[in-house]
């Protein structure tokens, strides 16, 4: 896409630090620079407002990837792009598909009703939980960890969904403040919201969550 667009030596793409490197190693193949914008702290996308306070005269185009089963607000990212005559590209998290949304819409709405100690995701309407993603509050990344070393423990995987910001890697380093995107990466944990979980297993999974949770203070 960033071919076809003109992208190229010289250019600037504006791109989301947090998620895997592949956007901005595909700015570079093109000879153009990634510039890396903040995110929302409730989806996880791109922050048009900070895409907006990223443009320059270089910035040929904005790379919007939609996350977890949040879409990228698109309409806003338009906007700012009509505005600065900057392209906007989207980009699905994964081609992977995601059968029994209806499925694991329920067992989202199941865990969120119940967990304590967590922060749970904003739920809409087209939110389609490719992945389940809860904040673990404390005082940063020790705290989510251990959290998840205990439930894998219980027998119940979880995964952390990024453990580097693409600007804290070696490769695309970056003297930038990320604020959301870093505090996302050092709180946020995926659990299982797979549509053939049995109740009981969502049950199990809400209270030893909720036995830790009552453990850990939010950090201010």
């Amino acid at each position: 896409m960033l071919q076809a667009a003109g992208i190229g030596t010289g250019d600037e793409v504006i791109v989301p630090a947090y998620g895997t490197p592949e956007i901005a190693e595909a700015v570079v193949r093109t000879g153009a620079a990634p510039i890396f914008a903040d995110i929302d702290p409730d989806t996880y996308c791109i922050d048009p407002a900070q895409v907006a306070a990223g443009v320059t005269e270089r910035t040929k185009a904005v790379v919007a990837v939609h996350r977890f089963g949040h879409r990228a607000d698109i309409a806003q990212l338009r906007e700012v792009g009509g505005r600065h005559g900057v392209l906007v590209l989207e980009h699905g998290e994964s081609e992977k598909p995601y059968d029994q949304i209806v499925q694991r819409r329920a067992h989202a709405a199941y865990l969120s009703g119940r967990l304590s100690g967590v922060r749970t995701p904003l739920g809409h309407d087209a939110h389609t939980y490719q992945q389940y993603v809860v904040r673990v509050p404390g005082n940063g990344r020790p705290d989510r960890d251990a959290f998840a070393r205990v439930l894998r423990d219980k027998g119940i995987e979880c995964s952390v969904p990024v453990k580097t910001p693409v600007h804290r890697m070696p490769a695309f380093r970056r003297d930038v403040a990320l604020p959301e995107t870093e505090r996302a990466a050092d709180e946020t944990l995926a659990l299982p919201v797979d549509g053939h979980m049995s109740r009981r297993q969502l049950h199990r999974l809400a209270a030893h969550c909720n036995a830790l949770g009552g453990l850990l203070q939010p950090a201010f």
